[in-house]
């Protein structure tokens, strides 16, 4: 998920939240790995229990979709995981102070994410709003990148699932693509989620830009057979895949502002000089 850019109430200080929610947040997340849902379990009158799955928020933000989707799955454990400290801090209050027992928190990134879960450890990874990354030299930070799917594939169960959600249709339609170059299938593909899925638990971002108007681009995927000649795609703009005729843009997607804006003024003088 993009950074969170509210403004910070009055006396936050980033040590005392991190250390006043330590409890929920797990800084060493290598360490658990090939044994999350047994680690992270309760111990029952019965003995040490485990948790039937595990499902990862990559970019949890400030937690409310990690922690609504715990409270309506308890018998699975969730991790949420953020590169932003400030992020941290939040998604860890959300959980500690709900009194969730199955969702941890992790600074980490996706990026490693076979550093922090064994074969076949997720059956779930969320992705929600992430980052755009619209400029050719941050292709490569996409979470929806061919590579970043190829290693997703390395801590998939063998019916795991890829969920994005994006109101960012230039993104949407370059990770469909990369979708077909790593091998996965659609299980569902749409362009508008809120019609289609009017039930599914909504992310902070999901709530935000939707009221800005933004149609909810979504798919779930799931690997296929692994490709035997894959070869990660060339760096592309996302600009590449923006409409020719930027004002019939009803909904500029977020993190896109200042490009779409450039692109705009640039046709318009080259219009004018034109005439």
């Amino acid at each position: 998920m993009r950074a969170l850019h509210a403004r910070l109430p009055k006396n936050f200080v980033l040590e005392e939240r991190l250390k006043a929610y330590s409890s929920v947040i797990e800084p060493h997340p290598e360490s658990l790995k090939g044994i999350w849902a047994s680690a992270c379990a309760p111990i029952t009158a019965e003995g040490h229990a485990f948790y039937s799955e595990v499902r990862v928020d990559l970019g949890c933000g400030k937690g409310s979709f990690t922690a609504a989707q715990a409270k309506a799955n308890p018998d699975v454990l969730f991790v949420a995981i953020d590169t932003e400290p400030i992020c941290i801090s939040y998604a860890a209050k959300t959980i500690y102070e709900a009194g969730i027992p199955n969702a941890i928190v992790v600074p980490g990134t996706g990026m490693k994410i076979d550093e922090y879960f064994s074969p076949e450890e997720i059956s779930v990874i969320y992705l929600n709003f992430p980052a755009p990354f619209p400029r050719i030299r941050q292709a490569k930070l996409r979470l929806t990148d061919a590579e970043r799917l190829m290693q997703y594939r390395n801590v998939l169960t063998k019916d795991g699932v890829v969920r994005l959600k994006t109101d960012s249709q230039p993104l949407f339609d370059f990770s469909l693509e990369q979708v077909e170059v790593a091998g996965y299938n659609f299980i569902w593909k749409t362009r508008d989620a809120q019609a289609d899925f009017p039930n599914d638990i909504p992310s902070e971002y999901e709530k935000k830009l939707s009221a800005q108007g933004a149609k909810v681009h979504a798919y779930l995927i799931t690997p296929g057979p692994i490709p035997a000649d894959f070869t990660p795609t060339k760096p592309v703009s996302l600009v590449d895949y923006l409409p020719e005729d930027l004002e019939s843009l009803t909904y500029v997607p977020h993190g896109m502002e200042s490009t779409v804006r450039n692109l705009a003024n640039r046709a318009r003088k080259l219009r004018k000089k034109s005439q």
